[in-house]
């Protein structure tokens, strides 16, 4: 059957025709991405995408939304739409539909993209288990933590707040770096510093560490300089972000009970190259008494181009077409 796949950010919503089948997706559409400045609310929106495809919209609904979605009235963050759960058939003309958080929907994404959607950052080169836990956690605004279970029946995806776990530094650097973040917050979590936003304190902290003068530089001003190679200061905090998010995914792994990690998101696309010639990997294993099992265990990045689209099509195919 055809569906409406929907992935609904601070900055854009992005649409695709989806066809799901047996618990799967068969097809994803080319997707259109609209910005969310430009309209008043997801109705408008979608009917802009109707409008723009030329046809009516199939009545079945897949939205992904950077949101808690346990309550009926989802507000969105850096968005000031408001998604009413209870109001989904009536103004989306949708007969069946589902919303999973946006973490969640990459989730299901790596449940059922192909092998060649991933890329291999360290451990064993193989496959990711048949069978029990994958960890998946992606750096972006936030960041974002799931688990997918496979099992006999199939597969679930549990959505978790593991972004939020206590931030462990674990030399003088990132014992620097958690004294200057408690200025700002009684409490540091992993997602102030292996996130987006998170560059800037660690940039801020290796200046500060070296006696220059702390420019006042956003995020977004940081990540371009070290991605780009132009400011030492941000290329070393891109190498210590590394580090950080290494660290942070093998105690998820271990928390979790993981048999293999995925790391999704935007962010930890654009950084795939530095990652895999990074410390990322020795930070990852260097867990102790535990330090063999963290080296047997497979560790991917996703590289599939839509995993919020295609995860939210495959949520609907596993509650509507099983």
């Amino acid at each position: 059957m055809q569906i409406v796949a929907a992935d609904i950010g601070g900055t854009h919503a992005r649409f695709a025709i989806a066809e799901v089948e047996n618990g799967r997706v068969v097809a994803l559409g080319e997707p259109v991405t609209l910005k969310t400045a430009d309209h008043a609310s997801l109705q408008t929106a979608y009917q802009a995408f109707e409008a723009g495809l030329g046809r009516p919209l199939p009545r079945a609904l897949a939205i992904a939304v950077a949101s808690p979605v346990a309550n009926d009235v989802i507000r969105l963050t850096n968005n000031p739409w408001i998604i009413r759960k209870s109001l989904i058939t009536e103004r989306l003309k949708a007969d069946q539909w589902v919303v999973v958080n946006d973490f969640g929907a990459v989730g299901h994404a790596v449940a059922q993209v192909p092998d060649s959607d991933f890329i291999h950052l360290c451990g064993p080169d193989i496959p990711l288990p048949a069978a029990g836990i994958t960890t998946i956690c992606g750096p972006g605004t936030g960041l974002g933590v799931a688990q997918l279970l496979r099992h006999k029946a199939g597969y679930e995806v549990l959505e978790t707040e593991g972004g939020h776990i206590d931030f462990a530094p674990l030399d003088g650097i990132e014992d620097a770096l958690l004294k200057r973040l408690r200025k700002t917050f009684t409490r540091v979590s992993a997602e102030r510093v292996v996130a987006g936003p998170g560059i800037v304190a660690i940039y801020e902290t290796l200046a500060a560490l070296e006696g220059r003068a702390v420019p006042s530089h956003d995020d977004k001003t940081i990540w371009s300089e070290a991605l780009e190679g132009t400011d030492s200061i941000a290329l070393a905090a891109l190498d210590r972000f590394c580090l950080a998010l290494g660290a942070v995914a093998g105690d998820l792994a271990l928390a979790q009970g993981a048999k293999a990690v995925v790391i999704a998101g935007g962010l930890g696309f654009r950084i795939k190259d530095r990652l895999i010639r990074s410390g990322f990997d020795q930070r990852f294993v260097a867990k102790g008494r535990f330090q063999t099992m963290m080296a047997a265990m497979p560790v991917k990045l996703i590289t599939h181009p839509q995993p919020g689209l295609f995860g939210a099509a495959a949520a609907f195919a596993q509650e509507h077409t099983r």
